[in-house]
């Protein structure tokens, strides 16, 4: 090899040359973010929304339905097992629920009418006691209210024409209540109220009465590998059993709330207890909403029974106590064991269900969580969602 060939050779142990940086830029824009990607899934998004909130008369009967088959089928696979046919126990367990309910509503109608009939004139003595007690006739919202009438009074009749000596002007206003609006509106509502109801019972029937079947269909329809269905599995047996875990808290808290409401009412003195218990018990399935309502409820009454501010704060404070207590120790406490959600997305949540159909939003907010959870946690590409929601 002459001088000029072994000067014109590459050098036997080259160092490693740098990448260009158009190389550089290139792998910096294969991020996980595309403007085409996320656009469509903000559409896909919207467009979700909007079915529910269209569809939510169909769709909220079908998740009552499929909560309350959740909650009686370890009741009917328990009587399976003792040779009882599950249509025979199905059949038995709903009209005995059924039949339970409506003989302890015909129990308490009276009281319950009574309660009702009471709370109208109990808002107008407890608004006329604040009028008392504050010492003034009127309040600032009212007074306005009056000087803005007369101002639309006296400017009405600068515009208006002059009219003859002796004629009277004759304004005909209508009623601001028809009774045949009021009762076209009560019936068609509790019309569909029974509609919906008689959905849920014979969706709850028949989803009972399958026990299995959409459990095996659904891991038939996972794949043909074994790992998918076992995925699968993991993930129905996780649903299962939080929202049955989270529906036996819901009814123990919501029983001992209705309990001690109705000892600490009774202990009170005031009218109706047990009916207030029941209250009490059924407004505690309604996350923040149903104790204001309680308290505010009881107040109003036991104002009416006593005329005194002071009983009516100690009985709308002994029920806030008592939720404040069951709900704020004991329902975290079990519903962490049972569910592992965050308080942060579960509120949240429950703020967007609530949006979106009104107080069953609120009821079926964190079972629906659940679930979403639950798939989102066996999903690769959505576990971030089911991080983002545990606890």
């Amino acid at each position: 090899m002459t001088d000029k060939e072994a000067a014109s050779a590459p050098p036997a142990d080259p160092t490693p040359v740098p990448a260009p940086a158009a190389d550089v830029e290139r792998v910096l824009l294969h991020m996980p973010v595309d403007i085409r990607s996320m656009s469509l899934v903000v559409l896909a998004g919207l467009a979700f929304l909007f079915v529910l909130h269209w569809a939510k008369a169909v769709f909220i009967p079908v998740m009552v339905g499929v909560l309350f088959s959740y909650a009686l089928s370890p009741v009917v696979n328990w009587l399976e097992c003792r040779r009882v046919p599950r249509w025979l126990g199905a059949a038995v367990l709903l009209l005995a629920i059924l039949g339970s309910l409506g003989t302890t509503a015909y129990s308490l109608s009276d009281e319950a009418a009574a309660l009702v009939e009471a709370l109208p004139a109990a808002a107008q003595k407890f608004r006329q006691a604040v009028k008392a007690r504050t010492g003034r006739s009127d309040s600032a919202l009212e007074t306005v209210q009056k000087a803005a009438a007369q101002i639309e009074q006296a400017a009405q009749d600068s515009g208006a024409p002059s009219t003859s000596r002796g004629a009277m002007r004759v304004v005909i206003e209508p009623s601001h209540f028809n009774i045949k609006n009021y009762l076209w509106s009560g019936t068609v509502g509790l019309i569909a109220l029974i509609g919906q109801a008689t959905v849920v019972v014979f969706l709850t029937y028949f989803l009972m009465l399958s026990g299995d079947t959409f459990r095996r269909k659904l891991i038939k329809l996972a794949g043909d590998s074994l790992s998918s269905k076992k995925i699968t599995l993991q993930a129905l047996n996780e649903i299962t059993g939080q929202i049955q875990r989270y529906l036996q808290v819901q009814l123990l808290t919501s029983a001992l709330v209705g309990v001690l409401t109705w000892l600490a009412l009774m202990a009170l003195g005031l009218d109706n207890a047990a009916v207030w218990g029941i209250a009490a018990a059924v407004l505690n399935l309604v996350p923040y909403v149903g104790s204001l309502v309680t308290a505010a409820g009881s107040s109003l009454v036991a104002f009416m029974q006593f005329g005194s501010l002071n009983m009516a704060l100690a009985v709308g404070g002994a029920s806030m106590v008592i939720h404040t207590i069951v709900g704020n120790l004991l329902t975290p406490w079990l519903t962490s064991r049972a569910s592992r959600m965050n308080p942060v997305a579960v509120f949240v949540g429950l703020l967007a269900w609530g949006w979106l159909w009104g107080v069953w939003g609120l009821l079926l907010g964190i079972p629906i969580l659940m679930i979403v959870k639950s798939i989102c946690d066996r999903v690769e590409d959505l576990k971030p969602i089911g991080e983002f929601l545990g606890s």
